[in-house]
């Protein structure tokens, strides 16, 4: 694609314009997994038994995972049919709009077992919003930037994962820090969840204000005397992407279970097993968060120079490897907060950046444009169930398994990083096919009954999925 002077200016307009709506979408999403361990454990599921309360309020943060995809597949076909723009507004209001009503449930003490029940209603649409958010936000600065140049501008959105996490870490941290107890847990944590209506206001206007990407715009306009013979999005990822999609699922788990292992489980396991108090462990993974913001486009723009599957390969193997060394500190030397604080920082910056910062570009790369917002969102989604969902709860399951010794939760993110580097190695060795069946179809409208040459190159990315 060529880049003209209008598209350079458009391109950084964009870029900044899904940095902040993916700040803001990530912000509300993780809110929820920063206060379930420490906060909805106690006001919205008393048991009486700490590990059962805990269960209990991760079981509603993964139910959260488990309607992503949901939104993946409801809004990615309607992005690969309509266009990138208007999903990106739609998910953004949705998930603006449920952060804000959970900051107003009342607690089980007020209204009995109603409060959970609503709970777990609006954290069923955070899911759906923010599974059709991921896929429109990467793909807006992916095809409006030249192809030698994706994997950094693609990167760019997957900044407002590590910014979301800041914001939701560092608002908790500061209210629990300026608040006592019996404050934060009355009210003080509720204003962390409705602060999002002023971030919703500042995210829309500026997401009515970019244009189309022209890579969709091109495509809408080849096909569109051709849109009625057009298959479902989804239907067409199955059919002739199946191998890609796969291969894509087993690249996301690493990246899946190191953030809710690092992000979400260190707080409760330093909180509850290693003496550390809730405001030093926010602090750390706030400063992760942060230091994530200059690593990521790092390493999305080493993925442009290198190569994306062999930066992944390794990235997996380190991000797999790091938990033991991480939680041996958290167990040691759990007085020491600067020390903790490095046992987040550097496998968050470092080894978990290397992978997420290619993987948008990693994914885009696997789908043609008529089927790539349904394709990337649907293997973001999709595995997400698994990888991030069910992670909090499997760490907590296994910790309680080994007497509270993490040797079970380090061992379960080594698995993830094995299968993953397994599925980046897979996604290189049939690179060239993958891009074959990628560029042969782009601009094509979907397949006539004589097309079987295109059929065969198409499925050949299958063969050895």
């Amino acid at each position: 694609m060529s880049v003209t002077a209008e598209n350079k200016v458009m391109l950084r307009k964009v870029a900044v314009a899904s940095i902040i709506g993916a700040t803001i979408e990530w912000y509300d999403f993780f809110l929820y997994g920063v206060v379930a361990g420490i906060v909805f454990n106690k006001l919205y599921f008393p048991t009486g038994d700490p590990f059962i309360s805990t269960l209990l309020a991760y079981s509603t943060f993964a139910v959260g995972f488990l309607t992503r995809p949901l939104g993946g597949v409801i809004f990615g076909h309607f992005g690969d049919k309509l266009g990138r723009k208007s999903m990106l507004v739609l998910t953004l209001m949705i998930m603006g709009g449920s952060t804000v009503l959970i900051g107003l449930v009342p607690s089980y003490a007020s209204i009995g077992i109603a409060a959970p029940i609503l709970l777990l209603l609006l954290r069923i649409i955070q899911g759906i919003g923010l599974g059709g958010e991921w896929g429109g936000a990467v793909l807006m600065t992916f095809e409006y930037a030249p192809k030698e140049e994706r994997g950094y501008y693609a990167s760019l959105p997957q900044i407002g994962l590590s910014l979301g996490l800041c914001l939701a870490s560092g608002v908790v941290g500061l209210l629990s820090f300026l608040l006592t107890e019996d404050q934060f847990f009355n009210w003080g944590w509720r204003i962390a969840f409705l602060l999002s209506v002023l971030m919703l206001a500042v995210g829309s206007y500026i997401r009515l204000n970019v244009k189309e990407t022209p890579e969709f715009a091109k495509l809408k306009e080849a096909n569109k005397t051709k849109a009625k013979n057009a298959p479902i999005p989804i239907a067409d990822m199955w059919k002739n992407f199946k191998g890609s999609t796969i291969a894509g699922m087993g690249a996301r788990c690493i990246d899946g279970v190191f953030f809710n292992i690092f992000g979400v489980f260190s707080i409760t396991y330093l909180t509850n097993y290693a003496n550390v108090s809730r405001t030093e462990a926010l602090m750390g993974v706030m400063i992760a968060a942060f230091t994530m913001c200059f690593t990521i486009p790092y390493f999305g723009w080493l993925s442009d120079k290198i190569g994306r599957t062999k930066l992944y390969f390794w990235g997996s193997l380190a991000a797999g490897l790091c938990a033991f060394p991480a939680f041996w500190v958290f167990d040691n030397f759990s007085n020491s907060v600067p020390l903790v604080w490095l046992a987040i920082v550097v496998p968050f910056s470092l080894c978990y950046a290397s992978v997420y910062g290619p993987e948008a570009a990693l994914f885009s790369d696997l789908y043609p444009a008529r089927v790539r917002y349904t394709g990337i969102s649907f293997v973001y989604q999709f595995s997400g169930i698994f990888a991030s969902g069910m992670t909090p709860l499997i760490a907590t399951a296994l910790l309680q398994m080994n007497n509270n010794n993490p040797l079970y939760v380090s061992i379960y993110l080594l698995l993830a990083g094995v299968i993953s580097m397994y599925s980046a190695h897979w996604i290189g060795k049939n690179k060239d096919r993958i891009e074959a069946a990628a560029e042969e179809r782009d601009y094509v409208a979907p397949v006539a009954e004589d097309d079987d040459d295109d059929d065969a190159v198409v499925s050949s990315t299958t063969a050895t999925a």
